[in-house]
C-alpha cells in the first residue's frame, strides 16, 4: 500500500511580510541603521531569509509608518527627522498622552489594570536586566494600553499615526541610563495614579513623561549636528 503523496504547504506571503517587518522595524528602532542609511536589498534579504518580494512589501509598511523613505534610484533609506519636527510632533504628542491618560483613569476597568500591572513588571525585570529592548517592548505596550482604555477611536488613531513617526526616537530616549531611570519611576507612578483614577494628575505626568523624551532626543539631535558642524572644517582641509 502506497502512502499517497501530500501536497506542498503553501508559503504565506503574508506571513513572510509581516515577519519581515516586524523584524527590520526593530533593527531600525534598535539603532542598527542610522538615519539616512540606505537599505541593501541583497543583504536584508539574505539576514531575514525571505525572498526581495515580501521585503519590498515590508518597506512600503515602513515607508508608510515613516521609518523608511523610497527614494528615486537610491531605493529605502532609513528616515530622517530634523529636530523642528521632532519637538513639534513630541509637542504634540504630550498633549494626546495627557489626555489618554486622563479619560483613562476614569474609563479603565479592573481587567485592563492588571493587564497594566503585569507589564509593569515585565518592564522592571528587563530594566534590572539592562535588556532595552525588553524593556522598550514592554513600555509601548503599557502606553497603547492607556490609549486603548481612554476609549476615544479618533483619538488612538492620532496618537497611532504620529507615534510611528517618532517611534525610534522614543527608543533613543532611553539609552542615557539617567533618562532611563528616571522613566521607571514615573511609570511607577503612571500606575499609581491610574489605580488611584487621579485623571488630572496622570494627564500632568504624561505631559511631563513625553516632554522629557522630546529634550533628551533634541539635545542628542543638536550635539550630534554641532559634531557634524566641527568635523566639516577637518575634512575640507584633509581633502
Amino acid at each position: 500500500m502506497t502512502t499517497p503523496v501530500q501536497p506542498p504547504i503553501p508559503i504565506d506571503r503574508a506571513t513572510l511580510s509581516h515577519a519581515a517587518t516586524a523584524r527590520l522595524r526593530d533593527m531600525i528602532v534598535e539603532g542598527r541603521f542610522t538615519p539616512g542609511a540606505r537599505l541593501n536589498e541583497r543583504v536584508l534579504t539574505e539576514e531575514l531569509q525571505v525572498s526581495r518580494t515580501p521585503l519590498r512589501e515590508a518597506f512600503k509598511i515602513l515607508a508608510g509608518e515613516g521609518l523608511i523613505e523610497l527614494l528615486p534610484q537610491r531605493g529605502a533609506v532609513v528616515a530622517s527627522l530634523s529636530i523642528e519636527t521632532v519637538e513639534a510632533t513630541y509637542e504634540l504628542m504630550a498633549d494626546l498622552e495627557g489626555l489618554a491618560g486622563e479619560l483613562a483613569a476614569q474609563r479603565i476597568v479592573p481587567e485592563e489594570l492588571a493587564e497594566i500591572r503585569a507589564l509593569q513588571y515585565d518592564m522592571l525585570a528587563s530594566h534590572a536586566r539592562r535588556d532595552l529592548p525588553g524593556y522598550f517592548r514592554a513600555n509601548m505596550q503599557i502606553h497603547n494600553k492607556i490609549n486603548a482604555a481612554a476609549r476615544n477611536p479618533v483619538l488612538t488613531e492620532t496618537f497611532q499615526r504620529l507615534n510611528q513617526r517618532i517611534y525610534a526616537t522614543r527608543y533613543r530616549s532611553n539609552l542615557s541610563n539617567e533618562r532611563w531611570d528616571k522613566a521607571i519611576e514615573e511609570h511607577a507612578e503612571i500606575l499609581r495614579l491610574l489605580e488611584a483614577r487621579d485623571g488630572a494628575s496622570l494627564r500632568a505626568l504624561l505631559t511631563r513623561h513625553l516632554l522629557g523624551k522630546r529634550d533628551t532626543i533634541v539635545a542628542e539631535l543638536k550635539a550630534a549636528h554641532s559634531a557634524m558642524d566641527a568635523a566639516e572644517p577637518a575634512n575640507a582641509k584633509a581633502a
